[in-house]
């Protein structure tokens, strides 16, 4: 009879993705993940299969996190519900946005989201190719925003708030770079949330035509 498992998937989930929450992707490692759980590094390994399997339960942990409401009848808005729901989802751990941009998963977690997804898009009549479409536009929307938050002209460094950025760029030559300035002065002032909604209306008012 085999012994019982010590560790559950959700164990394994909750403290891979909490290493990558404070070290980033460079601190997940089969040995900080068994330290992590209090255990051996090679107690891992009859639950893990090496470098995929610990990315795995990152995008697993991230994904899983997705919460969206239903509103039946009404796919523009459902697709907002789940769209809103991926962003926060990624969003909240910035660190595996790498992974999640590159990793081809297929778990249940990461899948379930991009299911619903898919049947609300399915709602605006749409089916086959016209309905990839539409996903991959919506997906990569609700990623790419994501991203852009990190690696834009307009992302923090390390210690920076919102202001400081606009000042950062606001010392640029004006002659050179006038759009940039008067668009780090406009994100000093916005709010991510109100951003990525208003992006999504647009996305959105393409799909309606």
């Amino acid at each position: 009879m085999p012994a019982p498992r010590k560790f559950t998937r959700e164990q394994l989930r909750s403290a891979a993705l909490a290493l990558v929450d404070e070290q980033g992707l460079a601190g997940l490692t089969m040995r900080n993940l068994a330290a992590e759980l209090g255990t051996g590094a090679m107690t891992i390994y009859n639950y893990v299969d090496g470098r995929e399997g610990l990315e795995e339960l990152v995008t697993e942990a991230v994904m899983g996190e997705t919460r969206w409401t239903e509103t039946p009848g009404d796919w523009p808005a459902q697709v907002v519900s789940v769209a809103e729901g991926m962003w926060r989802a990624v969003r909240a751990h910035p660190h595996t946005i790498p992974l999640i941009l590159t990793r081809r998963s297929s778990d249940v977690p990461t899948l379930a989201p991009a299911e619903a997804l898919l049947r609300a898009l399915a709602h605006s009549g749409r089916s086959g190719v016209e309905l990839l479409v539409a996903f991959r536009v919506v997906s990569g929307y609700v990623t790419g925003f994501a991203q852009a938050e990190l690696t834009s002209p307009f992302a923090a460094r390390a210690g920076e708030d919102r202001a400081a950025v606009a000042g950062r760029i606001a010392a640029l030559p004006v002659d050179r770079f006038p759009k940039l300035i008067e668009m780090a002065e406009a994100a000093a002032d916005g709010d991510p949330e109100t951003e990525f909604r208003s992006g999504l209306a647009i996305v959105l008012a393409g799909l309606r035509a």
